[in-house]
């Protein structure tokens, strides 16, 4: 079973893997990872749920690198756009990316009682969509699934 916010799993090697990663893929891409993008990335693998931008201003702010909400936006722009990390659209906000560097179509289970959110990977719904797309010539370059239901622990908690 992959390691996921809703399975037990070495979360501070979670953390330290996805923040090396980016580091490589950004020194082999000629890409520029600053301390605030880099900051930002580590509050998102800190967490295993949606998070907004402005809670993520809040713990820039008090940690001295930005008060500005364009901080934390630059951040989060840079972060989607090389897809070290995803916008939740159901919920605003932003997770880290558990597939950096590999092409895949994410699939996001959202937890509709604690907010956590697991990735995994939407290849099927995405070659359906792709397959009814191509009578209208319509040809889908990017997609993403977003599921709501309950996790493990909140099901068993009777949420």
């Amino acid at each position: 079973m992959p390691e996921t916010s809703f399975t037990p799993h070495d979360h501070g090697a979670c953390i330290s893997q996805g923040v090396e990663a980016a580091v490589r893929q950004c020194r082999e891409a000629g890409l520029k990872l600053t301390p605030v993008r880099k900051r930002v990335l580590e509050i998102l693998l800190s967490e295993h749920r949606a998070m907004g931008a402005y809670e993520i201003l809040d713990r820039l702010r008090d940690e001295g690198l930005g008060s500005q909400p364009p901080v934390a936006y630059r951040a989060l722009d840079f972060l989607t756009a090389n897809g070290f990390a995803h916008r939740i659209e159901r919920l605003n906000a932003f997770i880290a990316c558990t597939h950096a560097g590999d092409s895949h179509t994410p699939a996001f289970l959202i937890c509709r009682a604690c907010s956590r959110v697991a990735e995994t990977d939407s290849t099927l719904p995405r070659q359906a969509l792709a397959r009814a797309a191509e009578p209208m010539g319509f040809t889908v370059e990017r997609a993403a699934m977003e599921a709501e239901g309950l996790c493990p622990d909140c099901r068993k908690a009777g949420a």
